[in-house]
C-alpha cells in the first residue's frame, strides 16, 4: 500500500484496512511516533492494524485512548492481547478524542512508541480510594527502576499519568506521584467517559480497571517540552467556601449563601439556566504560589449545591474568572514552545473536556480543532490535566517533541 505524504512536519497518513471509506487512519511523525485512529466497533481489526504497525516500525509500546460511547474498554484490552500479545500498552477512557484530523468524539486512538527512539515502562495503581500516598510513591520509585535505559548524555524522562477522573483523588495523587518522580517533568490527564459522569476506565497491559491510576515512564533522546496553557484571568469577584463536602468536591454555599444562587448572580445568569455550557464559559480560579489555576465546576446538584471537578474546602476563596480568546492564547502559548525547541513534530495533549465546551459555546471549536490539526496534535479530553505536582481544570497540558539532535546539527551547519 502506498501511503501519501503530507506536506506538515513529515507525517504520513493513509487507510489501514483497506476499505473504500477511511474506517481507520495511520499518521506517521518524523520523531518515529505513528498515530492510528478508528471510528469503527470491531477492536479486532484495529487490534490487528496496531498489531501490523508496530511491527512495521518496531514498537514495543501504545498509547491507548478511547470513547466508551464507542468500545467496551475490555473488549478493547482482550482484542489487543490476542492480536499484539507482545506489545505493551496503557491509556484510559476519553471525553472526546483529538486525532491527527483534529477534534473528535467516538473514536479510538493509539499511539505507537518506535523501540529505538523510545525505551517506556508502565504500572497501574489499584485503589486509589484507600491506598496510602506513601505507597504511591513507593511504587513510582520502583517504576523507575524498571525503566530500561539505552544511555546516552542526550537522553532524557518523562512521566505521563492517567487518573480516574472521577476518584475524587487526583491532587493527593498527583503530588504523590510528582515526589516519587524526583526531577522527572510529569504531564497527564484524567479519564473521561463522554461526560456522562459515571464510570471512567483505565487499561494496562491488558488490565482494566477504576479508581485507579496508570503511570508511564518515557527515556529518549528526542527534544521535547512540557507546558500548559489556559485562557482566563481572575476579575474582582470573590466567591469565598462557606459550607462543603470536600470528600466529594461539593459546595453547599458560597459567602453564607447557596452556592448555585451566589455562583449565577456574581456572573450574571439565572440559577435555573445552569449548564455545563455556563460553568465551562465562566470558571472560577484559586490563587496558589502567586499562580491563578481555574476550579471548574462539574455540575449543579438538585438541591443547588455545585460538584468540581478539583478539590475544594471551607475558607477557599475563588475568582470569577474573564475569558481570553482561546485560539489566540492557544497559538501564542505553541508559538512559545516551537520556538524553545526549534522547532515542533509532534504534540501530545491533553485538553479539559470543558475548554471543549467553551469552545463550542463562543463558536471557536472549528478554529481550535483547526490549530491542533496543523500544529499536529493527538490527544484527549480530559476530566482534568496534570502539570508537575499539580492537578488543574480548564487547562491544555501538553508534551511537544521537536527536531531530532541529528536534524538540528545539520539545520546550524
Amino acid at each position: 500500500m502506498t501511503i501519501p505524504e503530507l506536506s506538515a512536519g513529515g507525517a504520513e497518513a493513509g487507510g489501514i484496512f483497506g476499505r473504500t471509506t477511511l474506517a481507520c487512519s495511520r499518521t506517521r511523525y518524523a520523531c518515529g511516533l505513528t498515530a492510528l485512529t478508528t471510528d469503527e466497533p470491531d477492536m479486532d481489526a484495529f487490534a490487528e492494524a496496531i498489531a501490523a504497525e508496530a511491527a512495521a516500525i518496531d514498537a514495543a509500546f501504545a498509547l491507548v485512548f478511547f470513547s466508551q460511547s464507542l468500545v467496551d474498554a475490555a473488549n478493547l484490552a482482550a482484542a489487543l492481547k490476542a492480536h499484539a500479545p507482545g506489545l505493551r500498552h496503557a491509556g484510559c477512557s476519553t471525553a472526546g478524542e483529538i486525532t491527527p484530523q483534529g477534534l473528535e468524539e467516538g473514536h479510538v486512538l493509539a499511539m505507537l512508541l518506535p523501540a529505538p527512539a523510545f525505551s517506556a515502562a508502565c504500572t497501574m495503581i489499584d485503589d486509589l480510594s484507600t491506598m496510602g500516598m506513601d505507597r504511591i510513591t513507593s511504587e513510582v520509585e520502583n517504576l523507575r527502576r524498571t525503566l530500561p535505559k539505552a544511555g546516552g548524555p542526550e537522553r532524557r524522562t518523562f512521566a505521563l499519568c492517567f487518573i480516574d477522573g472521577l476518584s475524587y483523588a487526583e491532587e493527593a495523587v498527583t503530588s504523590a506521584i510528582h515526589w516519587g518522580l524526583d526531577d522527572i517533568p510529569l504531564i497527564g490527564g484524567s479519564a473521561g467517559d463522554d461526560l456522562k459522569f459515571e464510570t471512567t476506565r483505565l487499561v494496562c497491559d491488558g488490565r482494566v480497571a477504576t479508581d485507579s491510576a496508570v503511570i508511564v515512564l518515557v527515556d529518549t533522546p528526542i527534544p521535547f517540552h512540557v507546558f500548559k496553557t489556559d485562557n482566563f484571568v481572575p476579575t474582582d469577584e470573590k466567591l469565598v467556601v462557606t459550607a462543603s463536602d470536600p470528600d466529594h468536591r461539593i459546595v453547599r454555599e458560597f459567602n453564607a449563601a447557596n452556592a448555585a444562587g451566589e455562583y449565577a448572580a456574581s456572573v450574571g445568569i439565572v440559577p435555573e439556566t445552569l449548564t455545563p455550557l455556563s460553568f465551562a464559559s465562566h470558571p472560577v480560579v484559586v490563587r496558589v504560589g502567586g499562580e491563578y489555576y481555574c476550579r471548574s465546576i462539574q455540575k449543579m446538584n438538585t438541591d443547588g449545591s455545585l460538584s468540581f471537578f478539583c478539590a475544594i474546602d471551607d475558607g477557599v476563596v475563588l475568582s470569577i474568572a474573564q475569558p481570553k480568546g482561546m485560539v489566540e492564547t492557544t497559538r501564542a502559548a505553541l508559538d512559545d514552545v516551537e520556538q524553545r525547541l526549534g522547532g515542533i513534530d509532534m504534540i501530545l495533549g491533553f485538553d479539559c473536556v470543558l475548554r471543549r465546551l467553551d469552545a463550542e459555546n463562543r463558536q471557536v471549536r472549528r478554529e481550535i480543532s483547526e490549530l491542533y490539526q496543523a500544529r499536529r496534535v493527538v490527544g484527549f479530553g480530559t476530566y482534568g490535566e496534570q502539570y508537575r505536582s499539580m492537578h488543574l481544570n480548564q487547562t491544555f497540558t501538553g508534551i511537544a517533541f521537536g527536531p531530532t539532535r541529528q536534524k538540528q546539527r545539520l539545520a546550524a551547519e
